[in-house]
């Protein structure tokens, strides 16, 4: 079981910026992929950004050159540090893992974090 806590949402205005991080209860060395999803009230929950436990990084066409996604293994943290912010990136941010191997494929979610975009 892979136990993961959110943190860093908050109130932000529109262009600012906001960094959310997650922490694993594990080494995230050992996790495939980690990813932040985004769910508005009133829609599905979105991939919005992944990391690879080899550092490769995906994002959604919305958020492209304005987030970025890291991690640190030190810490068994990830984070994504959001910039430009726009009032439709509001949303409950959920941390995601994967591990998966021959016969293994699991995936935990964190708890969320609140994360509004408004004047």
């Amino acid at each position: 079981q892979v136990q993961l806590v959110e943190s860093g949402g908050g109130l932000v205005q529109p262009g600012g910026s906001l960094r959310v991080s997650c922490a694993a209860s594990e080494s995230i060395n050992s996790i495939n992929i980690m990813g932040w999803y985004r769910q508005a009230p009133g829609k599905q929950r979105d991939l919005v950004a992944a990391i690879s436990n080899s550092g490769s990084t995906n994002y959604v066409d919305s958020v492209k050159g304005r987030f970025t996604i890291s991690r640190d293994s030190a810490k068994n943290t990830v984070y994504l540090q959001m910039s430009s912010l726009k009032p439709e990136d509001t949303g409950v941010y959920y941390c995601n893992a994967r591990v998966f191997t021959i016969g293994v494929d699991e995936e935990y979610w964190g708890q969320g974090t609140q994360v509004t975009v408004s004047a």
